[in-house]
Formats: C-alpha cells, structure tokens, sequence
C-alpha cells in the first residue's frame, strides 16, 4: 500500500482502485477506509485514491493526539494532493468526512475542482440536524418489522435519554439484511480517542468557513438517501444553498451507504458529476 509523509511527519497510507483520472476520497467515522469498498462500481469510471485517515486502516498513529482535530486532517488531505502531483482535487467525501472535506475546499478553494458529498455530516458549517428531522426520516421505515424497537432507541437518543447507537443501526440502510449487518460490523470506529478529539476546541470555526464556501467556484454534489437518519435530506438541502454552484439530491429508498444500498443508481448520479 502506498504511503506518504503528512506535515508533521505522520506516515500516512492511501489505497487505490481502479484506473484514470483520479478522485481522491475522504472516509468517515475514523474507521476502517475498507468499508467504502470501490464505492458500488465507481472504481470502473475513475480512479479511487481512498485515503487511510491518521490513526486508522495501515497509516500511523501520530505522536500529537491533538492532530486528529478535523482543522488539521484538512492538512492531510493537501499533503496528499501534493503528494500525487495534482494541480486539483477532484474530492468525494462521507459522513464525517465531510467535515474535513469542507474545511478543506474552505482552506484551499482553488485545489478543488469538484467536490462530491455524500451523506454528509455538517458540524463544520455549523448546521443544526434536530431531533425532529431525524425521527421524521426514522418514521418512514413504519413498515419495517424491527421498526418499534429502533424508534424507540433513536427517540431515546434524540431526547437526551441515552440509549444505543447499536440499537438504531437499521436505520442507516435502505435494507437491514445479512449484507447490512456485516457493513455495519466494518464500519464502525477503530480509534476512539480520534473520535474523541476529532470535534476539540478550535476544530471548527462555522461563520469563517461558511464565508469561504460562498466564494467557492468549484461545482458541489450533495448526495444523502432518503432513509438517512444521520444526513437527512432537509438539512443536507440547507448545506446545498450554502455554495454558490451546488447539485442537491436524494437517492430513494438508500440510507446512509447509498453505494451499497443502490450501487448502480449511485454510480449512474456520481460519475457524470465526476466527468
């Protein structure tokens, strides 16, 4: 697996799928990159460069802890740029990601060329996801049969009352299945003190990096499924509006993987944007 060196000299790892023109891709959740796969067949249009986030998959543990804050993995992400020689970035990112993908565009607005967000989380713009957008999204699935018990958890949840992320997991897929269940099992976090440190004091600087957003001219995709409790589509809707050339859509009937949920559709809406 190919490496590189990040700023502070973290050996950082990358791994690639597929030929062409390259799209260079962020994971979420600080788990293992494995889990976006080749991103439902996205591998046969362009070439994936996925990117091992410090602390997780084959790149290193840095020395300073504080460097998993979101501002400074945006570091990461151009180190890498250079690394591959590449004037621009075309850039797809997930979940949260995304974050770093924003800060990113935010930091270095002519290295970006497209940006493709999926399912995208949005603590770096400062946007609120309610309580109430999320159940509203949950309620859709009425029908499911395990839908009593995960609403029940993700209501819970919402209020403030704990509750189990393991226990609204069926949510996050369009079908909660035996493929499901083992993407859940790969793609849940492997470093918990990054998770831990990813949002610190001074990660993120919302009104600054909204400004910035508003004078980025590289064309945004923002994908999330219509089952998606963790990016519903109303908010990642208000996300859109917030670049001046954004695409807002909704994959039906996909959660949170929409890749997974519905590869060809996916591959079909992402690679004309990427092209």
């Amino acid at each position: 697996m190919p490496t590189f060196s990040a700023p502070d000299g973290t050996r950082l790892a990358y791994r690639v799928h597929g030929d062409g023109d390259p799209v260079v891709c962020v994971p979420g959740g600080f788990a293992d990159p494995a889990y976006l796969g080749d991103l439902g067949g996205l591998a046969a249009h362009r070439q994936l460069v996925i990117l091992d986030v410090r602390g997780t998959g084959r790149s290193g543990v840095p020395s300073d802890p504080s460097t998993y804050r979101c501002d400074r993995l945006a570091g990461d992400v151009e180190a890498l740029r250079e690394h591959l020689g590449l004037a621009a970035l075309d850039l797809l990112a997930h979940s949260g990601g995304v974050n770093i993908a924003t800060t990113y565009a935010a930091q270095h607005p002519k290295n970006v060329r497209r940006l493709a967000l999926i399912g995208p989380s949005t603590r770096a713009v400062g946007i609120e996801i309610t309580g109430e957008a999320r159940r509203a999204v949950a309620r859709l699935r009425k029908d499911e049969p395990w839908f009593p018990a995960a609403y029940a958890a993700l209501e819970a949840l919402t209020a403030g009352r704990g509750g189990s992320f393991e226990d609204i997991a069926p949510f996050f897929w369009g079908r909660w299945d035996a493929a499901a269940r083992e993407h859940h099992a790969a793609s849940q976090p492997t470093n918990m003190e990054a998770v831990a440190l990813f949002g610190a004091e001074g990660a993120f600087d919302p009104p600054a990096t909204r400004a910035r957003l508003a004078g980025c001219a590289a064309p945004v995709l923002l994908l999330t499924g219509e089952y998606d409790v963790n990016s519903p589509p109303e908010t990642t809707a208000e996300f859109a509006r917030l670049f001046p050339d954004a695409t807002f859509l909704v994959q039906p009937g996909a959660g949170h993987y929409p890749w997974l949920d519905a590869p060809t559709s996916f591959v079909a809406t992402v690679t004309p944007f990427l092209t």
